[in-house]
């Protein structure tokens, strides 16, 4: 059977920069769907550089309503209708998520309709679904199931972590999260824990390349996970892998794969994959 799941961005934050990665995209195949986690800019391009077909695309899920995690989501699935999509699209994700696609509807109204009429595509509002969740079950479908919990990424309230059980095994999205020790709970006996992670040391490399320094440092420190603390996630939740996603710094030389290892190694000895563009990930 073929799933697999592959990391189509794994930077942190909005900002792109010569020759480095892009920001956070997942794809996720099991049993002929197609799942994108996540549409950062450049989602489009790394699933078809992924040897998919978007016009194959079946469902969405969004973890929060941040740029980096949403700006392509419009983007995607119209791209994906004018290669041929004619089937339908469930999208989930936090509130407001109906808004940001319905204003992108609007935003295009003048293309989508032109191209319904002109080129005799299906009419694409019709084509997509989309439901704003809770903490909880998502979607239950024949071989799938996906979970919600509720993580702290302040000051938005509602970021979630996923949690996707497939024919072929367990794998959690983490989501843009803080610390938070009831993740490890969410993600007890995974086959694979996606956890975005960061490094203390480079923190100041972001600061200095992207400016607004106090408001920035106070954010990134308040919001999301250290390396070290992402190992001890894993570690309580016994998974069976892990890899490290939506990465600060993900685009700085000074910062290599040995950094992660070492950081994380000081609480997780387990299985661990420091994640980088176009890696696919097999349960």
């Amino acid at each position: 059977m073929n799933e697999r799941i592959v990391l189509l961005g794994t930077k942190g934050g909005p900002a792109i920069r010569p020759g480095g990665p892009s920001p956070t995209s997942s794809l996720i195949e099991t049993g002929g769907r197609v799942i994108a986690v996540d549409c950062a800019l450049g989602v489009s391009r790394g699933i078809v550089n992924a040897g998919v077909s978007l016009k194959g695309l079946s469902h969405v899920l969004v973890t929060h309503l941040h740029s980096d995690h949403v700006l392509e989501l419009g983007g995607l699935i119209h791209t994906a209708w004018t290669s041929g999509l004619a089937t339908p699209v469930k999208v989930y994700g936090p509130k407001g998520v109906v808004a940001l696609w319905q204003a992108f509807l609007a935003s295009l109204v003048v293309d989508i309709s032109t191209r319904i009429v002109d080129e005799g595509r299906p009419v694409l509002a019709d084509l997509v679904t989309v439901a704003e969740i809770d903490a909880g079950v998502v979607l239950e479908e024949p071989g799938l199931r996906v979970t919600a919990l509720r993580v702290p990424h302040p000051p938005l309230a509602d970021c979630f972590a996923f949690r996707v059980e497939m024919t072929s095994g367990v794998v959690v999205f983490s989501g843009d999260t803080a610390f938070h020790p009831p993740l490890a709970d969410f993600a007890k006996g995974a086959d694979l824990l996606i956890h975005e992670a960061m490094l203390p040391e480079g923190l100041e490399s972001i600061i200095r390349r992207t400016g607004n320094g106090t408001r920035l440092r106070e954010h990134l420190v308040a919001s999301h996970t250290f390396a070290a603390d992402v190992g001890r996630i894993a570690t309580m939740a016994g998974v069976k892998r892990l890899a490290l996603n939506h990465m600060i710094p993900a685009d700085d030389p000074d910062f290599t794969e040995a950094h992660w290892h070492a950081a994380v190694s000081e609480t997780y000895s387990g299985d661990l994959i420091v994640g980088r563009d176009g890696l696919e990930i097999r349960l």
